[in-house]
């Protein structure tokens, strides 16, 4: 068996949405990876919400040429389950639950590695969200790449807009969407 060249090196991105995977997939593919999307959707509410960025996604992947797995199911009462009572702190469950997914997806399908498109936004807890993937790599094994795609935020959203995407409002739990939209 050989070794695998920079070339051959498999990263599965976990995705979040469209818009968000255009920067993500570009840089990753100008080093070399391999990238197959992996759309996670417990935690994108409501059900009609998780359907229109997955359709993006999917729509956005297939222009690009790359391979998406989606989640099966739509477990709606379990993220609501687990976030009850923590609401101010459900990013932290929801952060974990959805790369540990990805770690877990990464390593059935033999990846080099896994990442997320999680990375791209400004709005999202960096240092967290390294911290929880690194963690959850070494104890799947299958490591984290982390990389800070906030660069391309500003190029991301031109491209969706020159596409005519669909581009969401709020991360996707119903909790940010009362944030995002509900004004007392």
């Amino acid at each position: 068996m050989t070794a695998r060249t920079d070339a051959d090196r498999k990263l599965l991105l976990h995705t979040c949405c469209g818009p968000c995977t255009i920067y993500p997939l570009r840089a990753l593919r100008e080093e070399g990876f391999q990238v197959m999307g992996f759309f996670y959707r417990h935690n994108i509410h409501p059900y009609t919400e998780c359907l229109k960025r997955q359709e993006a996604l999917e729509s956005y992947a297939e222009r690009e040429g790359m391979r998406v797995i989606s989640q099966e199911g739509y477990d709606l009462e379990g993220f609501l389950q687990n976030v009850v009572f923590r609401e101010a702190d459900r990013c932290t469950y929801c952060y974990h639950d959805r790369l540990k997914s990805a770690a877990l997806m990464a390593k059935r399908g033999k990846f080099d590695c896994f990442s997320s498109t999680l990375l791209y936004s400004k709005h999202q807890n960096h240092g967290l969200i390294r911290s929880i993937g690194e963690s959850l790599g070494r104890e799947v094994g299958v490591p984290f790449y982390y990389a800070d795609f906030r660069e391309g935020w500003k190029e991301g959203i031109a491209v969706s807009k020159d596409l005519g995407m669909y581009r969401q409002q709020y991360c996707g739990c119903i909790f940010s969407e009362k944030k995002r939209f509900y004004q007392e």
